[in-house]
């Protein structure tokens, strides 16, 4: 057992670093990335900057990258989302980033000397010139940028920007320094850059590893005190729910098997088949109408949402009607699987001799034929666990229950990816938890199970 154990937690290192990978990946994609633009009601380039290095996007992004040798192997320091994507789309026509580095180092010349300019003047041809070189910043064809070029040396003609003409003469010079020692070869040939640990993806699973798992871009709270609010009410919905559909299932089941064909069978099979086919947000919504308003049925329930944030009776009885139709959905299939199950073993060789040999039909039954039937059960318990944190998202929202279900969906409407990236690392974390526990469970109830023999 405890060298199985061992092996186990040894392959969850690969599958964790895998399925981390997949949602790091994921998060950036979906633009989880600090991008400091030129947006006037946005912060400023320092704060922004500021900000990136505290929340590690001023790194790169992985421990390695695959480029080419046209590409530098610091691209990634360019903040400016626009700009990057304009000097890597100048990196692909020319090839030569040694030329392309000089000519943005002088468009920041002349964008700095353009800021100190205009605190103490201001005039036409320095809002042109500052216009031109916003353009030239994001800018990668050809026609744009000696257009902006032209126009920049119209205006170099004001008495004003004379400290500017050699910068701005220089900066002609070396766009077209770009396009005569162009050296589009350089992209074909591969390069490999290493980074190291000092990398976006080391910095976001050590902190997650560790409990951090980052802000909230909804209302800056750390995530991980948003779940400890929210994770509460999600357990005291689905621990009641799966202990009544376990409770009540297993012994349904077990008598519709030894009851098989009978009418009591077929009853309990057209009720469970009905539980099983009626949707949970359509019997969510009529319980709300009929059972907790006046208006179309009996108020026998209070309102739906809770009442403070303490467990206290009047949000107990809140819970009766979620808990409910979390509980018939899983009831109607558990006991389905019980009894499929229950049937195969009863009719093994094994129930035959345990007959044979005159034990009781209830020492049969529980003994020897449920023992040997629970495995499915327990296939399932051990997908229960991520439920159990992930919670109901359809039964949250439609009794207003603020659990983990109802975080993550306000999470993905409001775009708070923080959140919902934690939630979905923490969910594939119990998912590999309950797969090893329901491994455990079957030496448990049989101990002829060898987990550490093929």
């Amino acid at each position: 057992m405890l060298q199985y154990l061992f092996k186990r937690i040894l392959y969850f290192i690969p599958t964790f670093f895998i399925v981390s990978l997949i949602i790091f990946f994921l998060s950036k994609a979906a633009g989880e990335q600090l991008q400091c633009d030129d947006d006037p009601n946005g912060p400023d380039l320092e704060t922004c900057m500021n900000e990136a290095h505290q929340k590690g996007y001023d790194k790169p992004i992985f421990y390695f990258a695959f480029s080419t040798v046209a590409h530098p192997s610091t691209l990634y320091k360019i903040f400016r989302e626009e700009r990057r994507n304009a000097t890597h789309e100048l990196i692909g026509q020319y090839g030569n980033w040694a030329q392309i580095n000089q000519y943005r180092q002088t468009l920041n010349q002349i964008d700095h000397q353009l800021e100190s300019i205009g605190e103490q003047h201001s005039s036409k041809s320095i809002t042109k010139i500052q216009k031109a070189i916003n353009l030239l910043q994001v800018s990668s064809k050809d026609p744009v940028i000696l257009s902006q070029l032209t126009k920049i040396e119209a205006a170099i003609g004001d008495t004003l920007l004379t400290d500017i003409k050699p910068q701005a003469l220089e900066l002609a010079t070396a766009y077209n320094t770009i396009k005569a020692e162009a050296t589009p070869n350089k992209l074909l040939i591969p390069s490999f850059h290493w980074y190291g640990l000092d990398n976006q993806y080391h910095f976001w699973i050590t902190n997650f590893l560790s409990g951090n798992f980052g802000i909230s871009h909804q209302d800056a709270l750390p995530v991980a005190d948003k779940i400890k609010t929210k994770l509460p009410w999600t357990l005291y919905l689905n621990i009641p729910a799966i202990f009544l559909a376990y409770l009540i299932s297993i012994p349904l089941g077990t008598y519709s098997a030894i009851y098989r064909d009978t009418r009591f069978d077929k009853i309990v099979a057209t009720v469970l088949l009905l539980f099983y086919s009626l949707p949970v947000f359509w019997i969510g919504t009529l319980l709300v109408n009929f059972f907790t308003t006046s208006e179309y049925g009996m108020k026998i329930f209070p309102p739906i949402g809770l009442k403070g944030d303490e467990l206290n009776w009047e949000n107990m009885t809140r819970l009766f009607l979620p808990i409910f139709c979390l509980t018939y959905g899983s009831l109607a299939f558990i006991s389905r699987q019980m009894r499929s199950s229950m049937i195969e073993t009863m009719q093994q060789d094994f129930i035959r001799t345990a007959r044979a040999k005159g034990l009781s039909s209830k020492s049969v039954i529980w003994k020897h034929g449920f023992k040997n039937s629970v495995f499915p059960l327990i296939t399932i318990f051990g997908s229960v666990l991520p439920s159990v944190f992930a919670g109901s998202v359809i039964v949250e929202l439609i009794f207003n229950i603020t659990g983990m279900g109802w975080l993550l969906f306000t999470s993905i409407q409001t775009a708070d990816w923080p959140v919902v990236y934690a939630i979905l690392m923490i969910a594939a974390i119990l998912t590999m938890v309950g797969l090893l526990i329901a491994d455990i469970l079957y030496v448990l109830v049989d101990p002829r199970v060898r987990l550490d023999k093929k």
